[in-house]
């Protein structure tokens, strides 16, 4: 009775309404239901073939968000983004949703379409050239989209007063970008502007204005870094081309420990990076690759606070895995404490001074973009340690045997 209660349900059902039995439907069951019925319709029309729905991640990879199969297999569900959308030049933008099926013919082993709101442009002069199975596709993306957008808006205008774009989450990311990369690009052309000044007052010593102009570059270099930042998070809320790159890791850990050792020798504490690697290959985003050690280490150094002990990083190559080590000699975290310091919002910290959000975002990169793990060990009164295991990917070797080029290791 209960399948047949779900088949008979109306797709579509206004939120709040009452289904066929008089049972209360709530919004979001029915969208999601919406879904996997268009799935289900678009697979009957191509003779029983699971058609999925992708969502492009943080890591540029597709993951599956939805099939007309309630338990999918493998090969039906999963879609390799080279072999597909980067293989056909298509650009991979993070967020971004697709539509497709594996029909196993020679030539032509995927059948693909984005999730749209809108139709496509008609054909050439109104020539159809589409075969009925990609039409079916693009057919079953611009349903999903349109169901999408009645639940983006039922949602939007279920809160107090409607819809509120400071409320939005997907909106309030780049308000909050927008604002903060305005004064921040002022004040990079106020200091430029005091540089060019100071490079010509002769009352100050040569070598004392050399001192000063290097500690002004890299407080630039600190507002670039962070204009960066703000101009990804405004791309990534419009959904920009998520970034995932094949980039050197060690280059990045010592630029990251170079600029921060300048940073706490103010603060009196020393920073040490111990490795001996030479070069290792991650794909993903080095940026979120700096900004997480970033996190780390200024963590590391208010838990040492005055006592000036030093921060040590550590980087090392496993059979497998790239391990980042940061320990400090600091407070400690106490054992009932420990366990929530993943956890969104929880912190150490004085009030105000902490947002607990720093390790909730290195374990989301950790994670999402490089499908890697995070410990963090403390004892109260002798320090933390935090140990990051990232997977490392096939590295690229000159081959000495053929001079030049590369081989897979």
């Amino acid at each position: 009775m209960d399948g047949l209660r779900d088949r008979r349900r109306p797709v579509g059902v206004p939120p709040g309404a009452s289904g066929v039995y008089g049972e209360p439907v709530t919004g979001l069951e029915t969208f999601a239901e919406g879904r996997r019925e268009i799935l289900r319709q678009a697979s009957a029309a191509l003779g029983g073939r699971p058609v999925t729905v992708w969502e492009v991640s943080a890591r540029a990879e597709l993951e599956t968000q939805a099939s007309s199969e309630p338990a999918p297999r493998y090969h039906s569900s999963r879609l390799d983004v080279d072999t597909t959308l980067r293989g056909w030049h298509i650009p991979i933008v993070q967020g971004s949703r697709w539509v497709g099926c594996h029909i196993e013919e020679p030539g032509r082993p995927w059948l693909v379409a984005p999730v749209r709101s809108q139709p496509a442009a008609p054909p050439p002069e109104g020539r159809e050239r589409r075969s009925k199975e990609r039409l079916t596709i693009e057919l079953a993306g611009l349903c999903i989209g349109l169901l999408d957008r009645r639940e983006i808006a039922w949602v939007s205008g279920s809160g107090l007063g409607g819809f509120d774009p400071l409320h939005d989450v997907t909106t309030l990311p780049g308000i909050i970008a927008h604002e903060l990369s305005n004064p921040l690009t002022a004040a990079r052309a106020g200091l430029q502007l005091a540089m060019e000044t100071l490079g010509g007052w002769t009352e100050i010593g040569a070598s004392r204005r050399l001192e000063m102009l290097d500690e002004l570059g890299q407080v630039v270099e600190d507002i670039d870094r962070g204009v960066s930042f703000l101009r990804a998070v405004k791309d990534r809320a419009r959904g920009a081309l998520a970034r995932s790159e094949r980039f050197d890791a060690v280059r990045v850990v010592r630029s990251c420990c170079t600029l921060e050792s300048r940073v706490l020798k103010d603060k009196k504490i020393p920073l040490e990076l111990d490795s001996a690697l030479g070069t290792v290959y991650l794909k993903g985003d080095p940026n979120a690759l700096y900004d997480m050690l970033v996190n780390l280490i200024r963590n590391a150094a208010d838990a040492t606070g005055a006592r000036g002990t030093p921060i040590r990083v550590a980087l090392e190559q496993t059979s497998a895995d790239l391990r980042l080590t940061v320990r400090d000699e600091g407070v400690g975290i106490r054992p009932q404490e420990l366990e929530r310091v993943f956890e969104p919002g929880f912190t150490t910290k004085e009030f105000g001074e902490g947002s607990g959000m720093g390790l909730v975002v290195v374990q989301t990169v950790v994670r999402n973009m490089f499908g890697g793990s995070i410990q963090v060990a403390s004892t109260p009164g002798v320090g933390t340690i935090v140990t990051i295991s990232l997977p490392i990917p096939p590295q690229r070797l000159v081959d000495p045997r053929a001079g030049q080029g590369f081989s897979p290791s």
